[in-house]
């Protein structure tokens, strides 16, 4: 047990520093010199990198995000595997949890970062890769017909916790926990889209190619 909390501590860590390289504010500075933050709509993530510079840049972006959280995780279960703990998705949902926290709260820009989507759906893809392709499926087939795209990331939180629940009881597999966990992860997610929210009820949030006011 000791064994367990101090490797969860460790992948913790890690976990922060690595979800604190914030993609979208290196690949701004690098192309213009200045702060993604300052543009649009505020955000350090690859949609606000899209409408400001691009489909390249947006593109590197969220092979960045992504790549971070899934980096996390597969060091998380290599880390828990030397220490020779069987259960090693204990220290992958940990790391996840805290690369996520720290692409929101970023220790090297001042805390303020991103809304957690891509470093999620990296963290998802090694965790679960079953239910990966189904929540790209929700996610594309919400942006077709809507054309919003933080419409669709919050389905997709909706869809995170029922979906881990149906896909472990049929594969026979422990639900309880896993569901509770996808639920917290979707539900620091859906916090950090609180703006977008109240711009939805609103009829005010950007569609997919609209240019932010």
């Amino acid at each position: 047990m000791q064994t367990t909390i101090l490797m969860s501590a460790v992948v913790a860590l890690v976990g922060y520093l690595l979800g604190s390289i914030s993609f979208a504010i290196l690949i701004m500075k690098l192309y213009t010199h200045k702060d993604i933050r300052d543009f649009g709509s505020g955000n350090a993530g690859m949609t606000n990198i899209l409408r400001t510079l691009g489909k390249k840049a947006a593109a590197l972006t969220l092979i960045g995000d992504l790549g971070k959280g899934v980096l996390a995780v597969v060091l998380a279960r290599w880390v828990f595997s030397l220490a020779g703990i069987e259960n090693t998705a204990i220290g992958a949902y940990v790391a996840g949890f805290f690369a996520l926290i720290g692409h929101i709260y970023p220790l090297y820009f001042g805390f303020k970062g991103g809304k957690g989507i891509l470093v999620s759906a990296g963290v998802i893809l090694v965790l679960d890769p079953l239910l990966f392709p189904i929540l790209i499926a929700v996610f594309l087939i919400t942006v077709i017909f809507t054309k919003i795209v933080s419409l669709s990331s919050l389905v997709c939180c909706a869809v995170y916790p029922i979906a881990t629940y149906v896909v472990h009881m049929l594969q026979g597999r422990p639900a309880l926990i896993d569901t509770l966990l996808a639920a917290c992860i979707s539900l620091i997610v859906v916090f950090m889209h609180r703006s977008n929210i109240k711009r939805l009820l609103n009829g005010t949030e950007a569609r997919f190619g609209q240019k932010k006011k």
